[in-house]
């Protein structure tokens, strides 16, 4: 069930992609590559640290090169940031490299997912005391930017198992998976 092609994973924080992808990449039976996980790694500090010590752009432009350097690899299971769609860059060479999936969730499920402070340095930077107000406005920003997808997937209600029954059924169909 091995897809030739990457599958890749947008969508705002807290709507699954991480556990998602995990359970997708092994179901597939190919690599899971979390990009913000790699980007940890390969900087040798959490992303509040990088973005404390050299900022948002410094951090973008590791996401750049680590998108680049992903869209070159088959057979993975790819789990953006829920920035990398902001750069046009990134996402023309994730498009090309496989199918991109966005996941979706209501604010509700997005509030419940990212309550804890301090790991989410975007939106703790934009949350000026209503949390619901900076989600809001980030999903507004970012809405046609993962339009982008070739398919979305609504979370809000889901468990990731059933997600991954959903992306996997729909490449089926999509002919981007041979049974």
């Amino acid at each position: 069930m091995n897809p030739v092609r990457n599958v890749i994973l947008i969508g705002f924080m807290g709507t699954g992609k991480s556990s998602t992808g995990k359970m997708l990449a092994s179901r597939l039976g190919c690599a899971f590559i979390d990009m913000d996980v790699k980007i940890e790694e390969e900087a040798g500090m959490p992303i509040p640290e990088i973005f404390a010590k050299y900022g948002e752009e410094h951090f973008r432009q590791l996401e750049h090169e680590l998108a680049l350097r992903l869209a070159s690899r088959r057979n993975a299971v790819i789990s953006t940031g829920g920035g990398t769609v902001k750069n046009p860059e990134n996402m023309a060479a994730l498009k090309q490299s496989g199918t991109i999936v966005c996941l979706k969730a209501s604010v509700e499920a997005v509030l419940e997912r990212t309550q804890a402070r301090g790991t989410r340095p975007v939106l703790d930077g934009a949350d000026k005391g209503d949390r619901r107000e900076a989600v809001e406005k980030l999903l507004r920003e970012r809405a046609s930017l993962y339009e982008q997808a070739d398919f979305a997937v609504d979370t809000s209600n889901l468990s990731p198992l059933q997600v991954v029954e959903t992306i996997t059924k729909t490449l089926k169909i999509r002919g981007v998976l041979h049974a």
